[in-house]
């Protein structure tokens, strides 16, 4: 069974798992060999990896004397063990499997938007608003929060296991919650008491303002929700728990939808802003129980001392660089949204239509980094690089995979799955074909924007602020807005779509060149030549069920006729050129696949 929040998932958080010896351990740099007493953690695909831990004073090192090394116990309540290839496989399925059906009901959602308000001057008008929670969402959940808060809970859970003096995650708790609480509220307030002027801002040419102010003052109460939600969800990730975090979506989603029956007969498309709001409540109620219990787990009595360096905290250069970041990135939203303003009614409708389902390879193929991030992240505050190299490496060659197989899929099949999803009520046949058109340019920087989210972890995966990653953030926005002015004349939304792509793609390639000296020393030769395989496979499987899918006029047949055939035709090519994010692909189809055939049989 799948991990639950709150409760130990199965050989994940056995306490006798993993005995407490003295163990060799050589620190980082130095070579010089110094005695560990702590839990050594397992790495997920090899033996377990063994951290060093710096005693108050530096002793001769010796090998330990296993007739005298001291017998097993069970490490002290709060301290994590070791994270086995077992448990990432059992949360990645269990986030899997609740971020899907958050998608799902993200699908829905859209779906009775365009049918209750199609995709004119009303929906424009929302999608205004709806900048307020996009940004938010990166902000605060996605982004920014997460950067800053999973490091630093791995730290204080380090400290915790070393037997630091009370209790550094309720110290942590304690230090940052109040004052993050009312910051939410603040922009809340400031927000919705400034909302003429940002509609004003952020689309100049758009027909009904008033109702773009009404929606974004809605909208403007998400922010503490968001908050809230992005403060659990690092929290409990951090702790090891994804499943009441996994489900936030579902919650959110169900929200809105929710208030669009109910609320949309008398208040039109207000009742989707006010579901904003509501839902962004629901996804901090959904993990506060959760969260309660990890606060009120037993703290461990001080036994080892913790060196000055290691009581770094969340600072406030730390939060302003990956908020900074977290705000660059999604700018291109921004961006996207003054130049469609210009254009036709329904030119913003057809951008968010397009990139909502085009992002769904990119949603999926970064669920592996959100659940080895805090793994990463202990791996760094326990000061073993190696273990964070290798997993950083095999999550780039995994989640590249992933999105390139997704996004040859929606370029082969691009019609079709706008016409199955959207195409009804108030949604017309000249819609489906914009936005189609739309969604295609849109995948071609798919691979970017996986490379840049799971890039971005690593940076900030220390818990140190880095300025680079904004830096790197910049040029590609500079280049979605040069592309962007330049291309949106001759080429409407599909130059503003080939600007996003090509903006997000050269923030992709900084990040990764500077990946060696500023963050985790990934092999960026061997890295790029496993993202080329791939690549290549991806080519010739979206020609391939492009030609299929076109071919087949029912728009069901020839969505399953084309994406079948992108998947044959990737899997034996990724294959033949040894693309290695493959196997663990296939190794976690075949274990589902097995397990339901199991649980049917019984």
């Amino acid at each position: 069974m799948p991990a639950t929040a709150g409760s130990p998932p199965a050989n994940a958080q056995d306490p006798a798992a993993t005995p407490r010896t003295p163990t060799a351990a050589t620190t980082q740099g130095t070579g010089t060999a110094q005695l560990s007493t702590t839990a050594t953690p397992a790495t997920p695909d090899g033996p377990p990896a063994r951290p060093p831990v710096r005693p108050a004073a530096r002793t001769p090192a010796r090998t330990p004397d296993r007739s005298t090394a001291r017998p097993a116990t069970h490490p002290a309540e709060g301290e994590l063990t070791p994270v086995s290839r077992r448990f990432l496989a059992k949360a990645t399925l269990v986030t899997a499997v609740l971020s899907i059906a958050g998608a799902l009901l993200g699908l829905v959602r859209d779906q009775a938007l365009a049918r209750l308000f199609g995709a004119g001057s009303e929906t424009d008008a929302f999608l205004v608003a709806w900048t307020v929670p996009e940004f938010a969402s990166t902000l605060l959940i996605e982004d920014g929060l997460a950067f800053a808060l999973i490091p630093a809970f791995s730290l204080a859970l380090a400290r915790r296991a070393q037997g630091a003096a009370g209790d550094p995650v309720r110290a942590l708790v304690a230090s940052t919650l109040p004052r993050l609480c009312l910051a939410f509220a603040a922009v809340s307030a400031l927000i919705a008491g400034t909302a003429p002027y940002l509609v004003e801002a952020l689309a100049p040419g758009l027909p009904d303002p008033a109702l773009a102010v009404d929606c974004t003052r809605l909208t403007a109460l998400c922010v503490l929700g968001f908050g809230l939600t992005g403060y659990f969800s690092a929290a409990l990730r951090a702790h090891r728990r994804f499943v009441a975090a996994a489900a936030i979506y579902v919650a959110y989603n169900t929200g809105i939808i929710t208030a669009m029956f109910v609320l949309g007969g008398h208040w039109g498309v207000r009742s989707a802003a006010l579901g904003v709001a509501i839902g962004s409540g629901l996804m901090a109620l959904i993990q506060l129980p959760s969260f309660v219990r990890q606060l009120r787990r037993r703290k461990v009595e001080p036994t080892l001392p913790v060196e000055a360096d290691e009581q770094r905290a969340v600072t406030v250069a730390l939060v302003a660089t990956v908020l900074l970041f977290a705000l660059c990135r999604q700018s291109q939203v921004l961006i996207e949204r003054f130049l469609a303003s210009t254009l036709p009614a329904g030119a913003i409708s057809h951008l968010n239509y397009a990139q909502k389902v085009a992002q769904i390879p990119m949603t999926l193929s970064l669920m592996l980094c959100t659940v080895t991030f805090p793994v990463v992240a202990r791996a760094l505050a326990d000061g073993d690089v190696e273990r964070a190299r290798g997993r950083v490496e095999r999550d780039l060659a995994l989640a590249a995979c992933v999105v390139l197989l997704g996004a040859a899929t929606v370029i082969a099949c691009a019609p079709q799955i706008i016409e199955l999803l959207f195409q009804r009520g108030a949604f017309t046949v000249r819609d489906t074909t914009a936005t189609a058109d739309v969604m295609r340019v849109y995948a071609l920087g798919l691979l970017g924007q996986t490379l840049t989210g799971a890039l971005v972890r690593s940076y900030f995966s220390a818990g140190r602020p880095s300025w680079y990653p904004v830096s790197a953030m910049v040029g590609g926005i500079i280049v979605t807005s040069w592309v962007g002015a330049w291309t949106v004349g001759p080429w409407g939304v599909l130059g503003i779509a080939a600007a996003n792509a090509a903006g997000i793609t050269v923030t992709a390639a900084l990040l990764l060149a500077g990946m060696r000296r500023r963050s985790v020393p990934i092999r960026t030769r061997q890295v790029l030549a496993e993202l080329s395989r791939p690549v290549r496979a991806a080519v010739v499987a979206t020609l391939a069920g492009a030609f299929v899918a076109s071919r087949l006029d029912d728009p069901l047949t020839g969505l399953v006729a084309g994406a079948a055939t992108v998947l044959t035709v990737f899997v034996l090519l990724a294959r033949a050129l040894g693309a290695q994010g493959l196997a663990p692909v296939l190794q976690s189809v075949h274990s589902v696949t097995r397990r339901l055939i199991h649980g049917r049989s019984h």
